[in-house]
């Protein structure tokens, strides 16, 4: 009885997984994204190349966006084309994606460091900072804590 339980349960699983992954489709093409997701493309990367679009269509949600660029950069957009989050892993996260109260209080208190990733959260936003920490900032741009990235510490504010 438990055997069989059992392999009803990997079946299903095994089917979810297989009909989930229909629903992601690669591409190339710029024109899959939402005309915003293309508009922020072209203004904040207007050189960089699509090296993968991954149009990730979820059984109950809607559909999510994730963009690689030929210079390693990673940007996720939600269905609408806004983007969630940018990861340009050593290099700098273009100026116009981040909040110029973000960047004085980056320039003012981490000397030298350059903000790498930014991610929106409902509640505010998380900065990844070329020296290892990640700074919490909330939806007013104020400071709310920082997190040791290497070493898995955070620090309230």
């Amino acid at each position: 009885m438990i055997k069989k339980l059992f392999l009803t349960f990997i079946v299903m699983f095994l089917s979810f997984g297989a009909a989930h992954a229909i629903f992601d489709k690669y591409t190339l093409n710029r024109e899959q994204l939402p005309e915003t997701a293309r508009e922020m493309l072209d203004e904040h990367f207007p050189k960089a190349l699509v090296s993968m679009i991954k149009v990730d269509k979820h059984l109950l949600k809607k559909t999510d966006y994730d963009v690689k660029l030929l210079n390693g950069t990673k940007i996720e957009f939600s269905n609408s084309g806004a983007w969630r989050s940018v990861d340009c892993g050593s290099k700098e996260v273009p100026e116009g994606l981040v909040h110029k109260t973000i960047r004085s209080y980056v320039s003012k208190n981490y000397s030298g460091a350059k903000i790498v990733s930014i991610t929106k959260r409902n509640a505010g936003y998380d900065v990844g900072l070329s020296v290892g920490k990640t700074l919490r900032f909330n939806a007013l741009y104020m400071f709310k804590g920082e997190t040791d990235t290497s070493a898995g510490e955070e620090k309230e504010a």
